[in-house]
């Protein structure tokens, strides 16, 4: 087992990227339409195929975290992808983020911090 500063590091930088992965998916999906026709064109949508990608290398971090951490640490701390996410619409989508968003993002960082401290 590694140190937890790098189990924390590496499900954080997870986190991170799959947010931007998530990015990429609301940034570049027009109308999609689930049928044969709409399939197509999100497998021809650079953006959207820049996402998997970005979501493949995620879960590539993930799973190193998953194999360096216990998984009673290693997913609550993943869910610092909320945090991001919300990051990220706000400030690069332009999304209006109220009160009860903040309030939940707040006490994703609190939980997380429990989990941390009760290693």
């Amino acid at each position: 087992m590694l140190g937890i500063d790098y189990v924390i590091a590496i499900t954080v930088i997870a986190a991170a990227i799959v947010a931007f992965a998530q990015y990429l998916f609301k940034k570049n999906i027009t109308k999609f339409s689930m049928n044969l026709s709409g399939f197509v064109g999100i497998a021809k949508n650079r953006g959207v195929v820049a996402g998997v990608i970005a979501y493949v290398v995620g879960l590539v971090f993930y799973l190193y975290a998953l194999d360096s951490g216990q998984l009673s640490f290693v997913y609550p701390a993943f869910a610092s992808t909320f945090v991001f996410v919300v990051a990220i619409a706000r400030f690069k989508l332009g999304e209006r983020v109220g009160l009860a968003r903040i309030a939940g993002v707040i006490m994703i960082i609190l939980g997380i911090t429990l989990v941390a401290f009760s290693l």
